[in-house]
């Protein structure tokens, strides 16, 4: 069974309230002038070729045939809009419709134009036999020019208003009848309406080929026809002076609904573009078209929906992993590769942690190690690191990967002085948290380490790996032994200027070295 779904109707605006009549009525102008075309240039160029008897056989034909024929024709093209009624009308108060009929209504809105392009073309050139078959019943001869010139008359006038008409039909479904019957909240509202299956929408080249056919075509082949015809009444001047105006307002008339169906999109696209291009994820199109830049539009935000799921994600990511790994692990893709590479890093570790362990239920441990995480991991990246894992009551971070290869020695260092300044003027913020008397040992330590995705194909961490590794774990533990906050290695102190105050320890007995570590304490 199709579902149906209840919503709340929107503000709408008058064109969309009143759609389907803005619809129907926007052929009229094109035609009406279309007409007009046709007469005159019948009367002026056609009548003094006719004998009495065809002139008013001819007057006959245009009266029956505006009575019967144009009427039919415009039922034709409003059926469509009769049965598209009640579903507008729905749609329009937020009442649920059947998604079937919903969309069936949606292939019929697209098509819309080219239902009209059917029956107007159907009614004009209806005119070409009728007017002929009727003038040929008659005793008097019809000649060959004649017919000639009925025949290039209809063609003209039904080419101008036609195409003139599709476009303005086109012009006013996309902005009455799209935002309804595309609506988002609808069931049926996900499908664009260059989605929609079971429609031929217009494509550019095909409006290039119809406005030059209706602005430039029909105009010029009319004038040369006036300059060919015999003019014993001296009105070819006049009349042509008539054609050239109604080709150049035709011409601005349809240059003005081409932009509105061409530049508009091409506007919007370029300003969403360069919203892009400047970092702004939130661009979005909203125009609905059903042509080339229908499916050019939905692409578009679709790209913008996947740049701001990738953003998301690598944001995420980078919470658990850190943003310079996150940005390093996504451009490297899901090879197994590590690149060695001289990098500072740095271990730290809180302070009797297991004693406050023992005291406190699991919860308040982790609060009150997430409120020293916080403020360890704002340093460490404002300094240019990266915090690579969580170490239960510790962690561990790298400096000189990526963007930041330059003076990590140096940054390292200082962030380890901002972090200990950070606990030392924190303590109201750690005993809130249940910690009174919180404190961390840091060590540093700077050489070579293969850096990068290390693991299996199934499950992978960033990382670095090495003795320089090592040994900055080693270094760390030495600050309860030695009564220090931060210490580092001899490779680190190297690296660093003379700003840095140093005070040289006794060289110190590490595991796994059979040497004694010469470490110094940073003041």
């Amino acid at each position: 069974m199709p579902e149906n779904h209840e919503t709340t109707a929107p503000q709408w605006g008058f064109f969309q309230r009143h759609g389907l009549l803005f619809v129907g009525t926007s052929p009229v102008v094109a035609n009406a002038i279309g007409s007009l075309f046709n007469v005159l240039y019948n009367r002026n160029q056609v009548f003094p070729l006719f004998t009495d008897a065809q002139r008013m056989r001819f007057d006959d034909c245009v009266l029956w045939f505006n009575l019967l024929i144009y009427p039919i024709a415009m039922l034709c093209f409003v059926i469509p809009l009769l049965w598209l009624r009640p579903i507008h009308r729905d749609l329009l108060a937020g009442k649920p419709v059947d998604v079937t009929t919903h969309q069936r209504a949606q292939r019929y809105v697209v098509n819309l134009p080219w239902w009209f392009l059917l029956v107007a073309s159907a009614g004009w050139l209806v005119c070409i036999p009728v007017f002929i078959i009727s003038l040929y019943v008659l005793p008097d001869p019809l000649s060959g020019v004649i017919v000639a010139h009925l025949v290039t008359s209809f063609l003209i006038a039904s080419m101008i208003a036609i195409t003139h008409s599709f476009f303005a039909v086109e012009l006013a479904i996309q902005h009455a009848l799209f935002p309804v019957f595309f609506r988002r909240d609808m069931p049926a509202g996900e499908t664009m309406p260059a989605s929609v299956p079971g429609i031929v929408p217009l494509n550019i080249t095909l409006r290039g080929v119809l406005w030059t056919v209706s602005s430039v075509v029909s105009p010029v082949i009319s004038l040369v026809l006036i300059l060919l015809l015999p003019d014993d009444a001296n009105l070819a001047p006049r009349f042509a002076v008539g054609v050239g105006i109604v080709a150049i307002a035709f011409g601005l008339a349809t240059s003005w609904m081409l932009g509105k169906l061409v530049v508009t999109p091409v506007q919007q696209l370029r300003r969403a573009a360069t919203q892009v291009a400047k970092g702004d994820l939130n661009a979005h199109i909203h125009l609905l078209c059903a042509d080339e830049f229908g499916h050019l539009i939905n692409s578009f935000n679709s790209m913008v929906e996947g740049l701001r799921h990738r953003e998301l994600l690598q944001q995420t990511f980078g919470r658990h992993v850190g943003e310079e790994a996150a940005r390093q692990i996504i451009s490297q893709g899901d090879q197994l590769t590590g690149r060695e590479q001289v990098i500072t890093v740095m271990f730290v570790d809180v302070r009797n942690f297991t004693h406050y362990s023992s005291s406190h239920s699991p919860s308040e441990v982790v609060t009150a190690l997430n409120v020293f995480f916080r403020e360890a991991v704002e340093r460490v990246e404002q300094h240019g690191g990266m915090v690579n894992k969580f170490l239960g009551d510790g962690f561990m971070a790298i400096f000189g990967v990526g963007s930041n290869a330059e003076g990590h020695a140096q940054a390292a260092v200082d962030s380890a002085l901002s972090l200990r300044a950070c606990v030392d003027q924190s303590t109201d913020l750690f005993k809130n948290a249940g910690w009174d008397d919180l404190q961390i040992g840091v060590g540093i330590n700077t050489g070579p380490a293969v850096v990068g995705s290390i693991g299996s194909p199934k499950r992978q961490e960033y990382t670095a790996i090495g003795d320089t590794v090592n040994v900055a774990a080693r270094v760390e533990s030495l600050t309860k032994a030695v009564g220090q906050c931060v210490l580092i290695t001899e490779s680190t102190r190297a690296a660093l200027g003379d700003c840095v105050v140093c005070k040289p320890l006794p060289p110190q007995l590490v595991k796994g070295k059979g040497t004694p570590l010469v470490v110094f304490a940073v003041e």
